[in-house]
């Protein structure tokens, strides 16, 4: 038995050591990835020496005898801290994650193959000027440069994920940085959904009923749409349109966002009159999806215009929000209505010809090849109309829109490579004025963005993008999808670029955007039908004018304010006939739970902090409360509205136009009350939160539900590594609130906080080195780096670093300066 003991003992410590060894291998292997900050390197490409200053942050500060040379830094710098995020970019606009991931990313090349944008974004080069052109070149020598030294030195195969995956990566390209450019266009645009959407509630309800759960954003009227089924009178409807199911859920690395998660953003300014210190002031935070790393890059470039610094992407070579010595500028998304659907009629004799105004065309084809990993290659046969690419009906739920003997064609402004977008980027980071910022705008194509600009003097907003112009005609306003042989639904070609929502120094001496709607004017110069949220706003007008001026400080609490104005407008509304009725029931029943959750509610002040149960209850209350509504009359389709829609609610409730006929359950013989299903509601709510986080009401935590999830988006879900490569946080904010963090809306953690402020900046003339800003996550795409989530903190916390153009400053805070001197010099 002695014996048999020892054995084992040294069989586990034999086991125990071969592991260390094998973490201890692991660990150097991908340590040799992590870039020397503190170095002098010779490379080829660059005409003088180019100085890359990194401070405690990070943050690289650039410096070059030519602009052409500190893009080269840029490029050299993204790709020492990015380089499996750059590629993973480029290989989702490529179409060719298929070729590393198998048949898992199928669907997401099937679409961008489909799109075409790269091909697209190569056509584009030539649509740039001349220095655009020099400094995508530039860009791309310093990118390959990086990619050089990897290889000749053996530097951990660039970023740690290489050692997992197919590690083989092509030279950059000037069009490579074009195509993650229209790749953002693809993850800000979500107008395709909601005309599919709008569509298969159209056939499931009548007209007044599609206005409840989709309503019109408040103001004038819209004109009737026609009934969705009787554009294609030949279809039958019991047959054709039956497949009312919302769409999948996306699938791994699908670039198109789900319905909800589009982009969003907050920016607003202040001129002089409106500003304590008597100067321009300036906030953003532009939402998108939360990953690990973030999207944004952190960079300062001392270009021959002068010095500018704050976020870029990694793989484009501009900063698309900062400021320099005299101009600021962030964005939002504008939601102008960009994309429209068009249902095309195939020849009954011949499937490859659609129908057109002046008789039938012939589709354009050509094939294109996938490539799997481990699999067979997928052969597809991409089609054009008249019109734009024929999409599938596998992808946006078109299917379910889309009768026999039709195909549906996709109109967007994207959708050219006479895109000058890139250009405009650079002419706007080299602004020198307001006037300037305006100006740079004319070339930019799409994605369309709300840019918010200030110099020393005067403060603006602007709308950036081509907007389509649309027959006054048109059958379904852009709203539907609409027969694309009827020249109405066509379109005419863009507006020009002066009919683009523009404002200048307004009198009320503010100028803002939550993407809330901008204008009302009438359609076709509408911009959009679809906005974003219309609570935020509401909350935004508040604070602005509870001041008569405004401070740096001010502009911050705003960013990161957590009141949540659809909790105080829904609350008192839905709960009118439930509080503070009868006595208190025993402990341990649901009456008495329900009591004290609408004690806590009826003290609460809307704050939506990651403290606090209030919160939970409140959002777990509305989830269910909308489910109950909706689930009876859109069947499964209710699915696709993962989120409240609080203007629905208010409608119910309000009983606009009848709409308190949600309430009733039309399947059950007695008829159900607003007061009955809010009360049924609750108690639904408060069991769900019993059954995932338990113990008592007043201790439940909105953080513990309200998780941000920066996730990799690759490696996020495998056991193990998922506890290295994700950063998890409790945090505060909502879906309606100005400090914003949506939520998932699916599966067993539906508050997960997975949309939301992964830039945010200030900017002050008065004192301009005071001007601040963060990202969400760090730096560096590399794990074991502490640059990989340090900022991260801090933007939880809602605090900033400096965001100084003094290059002492960085020089005094560098962690790292890097020399390089061109080769044989």
């Amino acid at each position: 038995m002695s014996s048999l003991f020892k054995w084992l003992v040294r069989a586990v410590s034999a086991v125990l050591i071969l592991a260390a060894l094998a973490l201890l291998f692991t660990y150097y292997l991908a340590s040799r990835s992590l870039p020397d900050y503190d170095a002098e390197r010779e490379v080829f490409g660059i005409e003088a020496e180019v100085e890359i200053v990194r401070n405690n942050s990070n943050v690289p500060h650039i410096f070059g005898e030519s602009d052409a040379d500190v893009f080269f830094g840029l490029g050299y710098a993204h790709a020492q801290d990015r380089l499996w995020q750059m590629t993973m970019l480029r290989r989702t606009v490529q179409g060719r994650l298929s070729e590393v991931f198998g048949e898992r990313t199928l669907k997401a090349d099937e679409l961008m193959r489909r799109l075409d944008l790269y091909r697209l974004a190569q056509g584009a080069v030539s649509a740039q000027d001349a220095d655009t052109i020099r400094a995508l070149e530039a860009y791309s020598r310093g990118v390959n440069s990086w990619l050089d030294r990897v290889n000749a030195e053996a530097l951990g195969r660039g970023a740690p994920e290489f050692f997992l995956f197919d590690n083989s990566i092509s030279p950059w390209s000037p069009a490579d940085s074009i195509a993650i450019l229209k790749l953002m266009g693809v993850q800000l645009t979500g107008h395709l959904n909601e005309e599919v959407l709008r569509a298969q509630v159209s056939l499931a309800l009548e007209d007044a009923r599609v206005a409840d759960i989709l309503p019109d954003i408040p103001g004038s009227g819209t004109a009737a749409l026609p009934d969705f089924a009787s554009m294609f009178p030949e279809a039958d409807r019991e047959r054709d349109f039956a497949a009312l199911r919302p769409a999948d859920p996306p699938s791994m690395l699908y670039p198109s966002p789900e319905r909800g998660l589009a982009g969003a953003s907050n920016a607003w300014a202040a001129d002089a009159t409106r500003s304590a210190a008597g100067a321009t002031l300036m906030a953003n935070d532009p939402h998108l999806g939360l990953s690990a790393p973030t999207i944004w890059y952190l960079a300062r470039l001392d270009l021959a215009s002068g010095g500018v610094i704050g976020a870029s992407i990694p793989g484009v070579p501009a900063l698309i929000l900062g400021r320099s010595a005299d101009f600021a500028w962030g964005a939002t998304s504008s939601y102008m209505d960009d994309q429209d659907v068009l249902i095309e009629r195939q020849n009954p004799d011949d499937p490859k010809q659609v129908q057109t105004p002046d008789g039938w065309a012939t589709l354009t084809e050509r094939p294109s090849i996938i490539r799997v990993k481990d699999g067979a290659p997928v052969t597809l046969t991409l089609q054009w109309s008249p019109n734009g690419p024929i999409i599938p009906g596998n992808h946006y739920n078109l299917g379910a829109v889309t009768p026999p003997g039709h195909l549906a064609a996709l109109q967007w402004t994207l959708l050219t490579s006479d895109d000058s977008s890139m250009t405009a980027a650079m002419k706007l980071m080299r602004a020198k004025s307001v006037e300037d910022g305006i100006a740079a705008g004319e070339g930019s194509v799409a994605p369309s963005l709300n840019i918010t600009m200030i110099d020393r003097e005067t403060i603006a907003l602007k709308t950036f993008g081509h907007m389509p112009r649309r027959d006054a005609d048109h059958m379904t306003f852009g709203r539907l999808p609409a027969p694309g042989w009827r020249k109405e639904n066509i379109w005419l070609g863009r507006e020009s670029y002066a009919a683009n929502p523009e404002f200048v120094a307004p009198s009320g001496g503010i100028v803002g955007n939550t993407n809330n709607k901008l204008l009302e004017r009438p359609f076709p110069l509408h911009v959009s039908w679809d906005w974003g949220d219309s609570q935020r706003v509401q909350r935004w007008q508040a604070l602005m004018q509870n001041r008569e001026v405004h401070t740096r400080e001010s502009f911050i609490e705003a960013q990161l304010d957590t009141v949540s104005i659809t909790a105080r407008n829904l609350l008192p509304l839905v709960g009118a006939d439930l509080w503070f009725t009868g006595e208190a029931a025993p402990d341990g029943t649901p009456e008495r739970a329900r009591q004290r959750a609408l004690e806590l509610l009826a003290n609460w002040n809307g704050e939506m902090s990651e403290h606090l149960p209030e919160p939970l209850i409140y959002m777990a209350w509305m989830r269910s409360l909308q489910t109950r509504l909706i689930r009876d009359e859109l069947g499964p389709l209710a699915n696709a509205f993962t989120h409240v829609e609080p203007i629905f609610i208010e409608r119910v409730f309000r009983d606009v136009n009848g709409a308190s006929v949600w309430c009733d359950v039309r399947q059950s013989a007695p008829t159900e009350t607003c007061t009955e299903i809010a009360r049924v509601a609750l108690d639904d709510a408060l069991l769900w939160i019993d059954e995932h986080y338990g113990g008592e009401t007043e201790a439940l935590r909105w953080g513990d539900a309200h998780q941000a999830t920066h996730d990799h988006q690759v490696l996020g879900d495998v056991p193990v590594l998922r506890w290295f490569v994700n950063i998890r946080q409790s945090t505060s904010g909502g879906d309606n609130t100005l400090l914003r963090g949506r939520t998932s809306g699916r599966g067993p953690e539906p508050f997960n906080n997975v949309h939301g402020a992964t830039y945010r900046g200030v900017y002050d003339f008065a004192d301009p080195d005071s001007s601040l800003f963060v990202t969400s996550t760090g730096q560096s795409g590399h794990f074991l780096s502490r640059h990989y989530e340090d900022l991260g903190e801090l933007w939880r916390r809602g605090e900033y670093i400096p965001m100084s153009l003094d290059p002492e400053l960085a020089r005094a805070a560098a962690v790292g300066t890097t020399i390089l001197r061109p080769a044989g010099n």
